[in-house]
């Protein structure tokens, strides 16, 4: 048993441990932990922006990489705690193994890359054509309703560039030309009311990931920096 597999049987032995002797984590369900796990990935999430934009910034009162290192790691920790401790609930439950679930993911990533694994039936299919052959009604399926607005739309588009040359756009996206993200001032009508102000911001998504940029990304590390700046008023 290498190190990797020993963290691994230490931690599942320890939940184990908790599972019948800890009052609280005896008794959570998968309902229970559900909003503690969003809140968990949301920390994971605030952890990496932290870590790309300390690569952008010459600011001396920025955390170091230790720093950063040590909250991403305990993130990552926690978030696999949660992977597990939902496995031992859904065995519990003889729902399925947390073999079942490991097995699971491997064979959904050996089917989708067939270019590697399985090189006789890959025939140039991207990504999301080869996960349409798993039955999906339609491209946008896997997206959930419940993600927050921004994230939908940059995986939306995502997903149907996925599938077809061109992208979604509404009816201001051609405004939001290459090198150019709005007319000129003086010749530039903002947007009338909600809906075309909905349409710009998806335009805007659009030229960003045209150009390589993830809008969320972006978003949440402008974000950092304006809460940085705020928090800060001397500077």
């Amino acid at each position: 048993m290498n190190d990797n597999q020993a963290a691994f049987q230490r931690l599942s032995d320890i939940l184990d441990t908790l599972r019948t002797q800890c009052p609280w984590d005896r008794a959570q369900t998968l309902k229970s932990l559900r909003y503690l796990t969003i809140e968990e990935v949301h920390e994971l999430s605030e952890a990496i922006v932290a870590i790309e934009e300390s690569k952008s910034t010459a600011d001396p009162s920025a955390p170091d990489r230790t720093s950063l290192d040590s909250d991403l790691k305990k993130e990552l920790g926690d978030l696999a705690m949660h992977i597990l401790f939902y496995c031992k609930i859904a065995e519990e439950e003889g729902r399925f193994t947390t073999a079942d679930v490991y097995n699971a993911v491997c064979d959904k990533l050996v089917e989708r890359h067939p270019f590697i694994y399985r090189r006789d039936a890959y025939h140039g299919e991207s990504w999301e054509q080869l996960k349409m052959r798993e039955g999906r009604r339609n491209v946008l399926e896997g997206v959930p309703h419940s993600l927050p607005a921004l994230v939908k739309a940059v995986r939306m588009q995502e997903k149907v560039a996925g599938m077809q040359s061109g992208s979604p756009r509404g009816p201001i996206a051609d405004s939001v030309a290459d090198g150019h993200l709005l007319p000129p001032a003086d010749q530039w009508t903002p947007p009338a009311d909600e809906a075309a102000f909905g349409d710009l911001l998806l335009a805007l998504v659009d030229w960003a990931r045209r150009h390589g940029i993830n809008a969320d990304d972006a978003l949440s590390a402008a974000n950092l920096r304006f809460r940085q700046r705020h928090s800060n008023p001397e500077q």
